[in-house]
């Protein structure tokens, strides 16, 4: 913790202004910057003799769909040297574009196409951003809060046209009833069933 403390210590006085937060949780440092700073701040880590955060693990986002600033775009980086783990993080808009790292760390690649992928978060001088799960054509963006569980299309063999095709989701449910009950519990119907079979007799 202590040298935690004092790597805390040294990312605040060399970077200053770059720095909006930082803070200590479960044993791994946290550090909020702005989307502007990216680029220096993390070769910072990166070339450091104090740092030497030289791993990039991986790069993700989390959706706040209610907020203005909807993504908060989330580095993780090791430190073999120091055995110590770092979370870098931003805020940006839905349509803003953000550098790429893969100058500095070449496994970004696919990282950033994951991103872009699942969420839609465009990345500028990227070599080669294109979707990288999902399927040629493939609509919207899967891992967002708003992207409905059904997805907007389906694939499925057509045995009139003899291949396979995509069209719109059609959910053709009839009216149930859903019993979200234990089973262990029993349901409704089955307990007033009973009671009534019980009165009668």
């Amino acid at each position: 913790m202590e040298n935690l403390i004092n790597l805390e210590k040294k990312i605040n006085s060399n970077l200053g202004t770059k720095i909006n937060k930082t803070f200590i949780k479960h044993n791994q440092i946290y550090v909020e910057i702005d989307k502007e700073d990216l680029i220096e701040v993390t070769l910072f880590f990166k070339t450091n003799k104090n740092t030497k955060f030289r791993q990039l693990i991986d790069i993700t986002v989390v959706d706040y769909p209610e907020k203005s600033q909807r993504f908060k775009v989330v580095y993780l980086f090791l430190s073999h040297e120091f055995n110590q783990r770092m979370i870098l993080s931003y805020m940006i808009n839905e349509k803003e574009v953000i550098s790429s790292l893969t100058s500095i760390f070449p496994s970004a690649n696919w990282m950033e196409r994951e991103v872009f992928d699942m969420y839609g978060v465009n990345f500028k001088d990227h070599p080669d951003l294109r979707r990288i799960l999902t399927d040629y054509g493939f609509e919207g963006h899967p891992l967002r809060k708003d992207f409905p569980l059904t997805g907007h299309t389906e694939v499925r063999y057509s045995e009139d046209q003899k291949k396979v095709i995509n069209e719109p989701v059609k959910l053709e449910q009839n009216f149930r009833n859903f019993d979200y009950e234990s089973p262990w519990e029993g349901t409704k119907y089955i307990k007033e069933e009973i009671d009534n079979n019980d009165k009668k007799n």
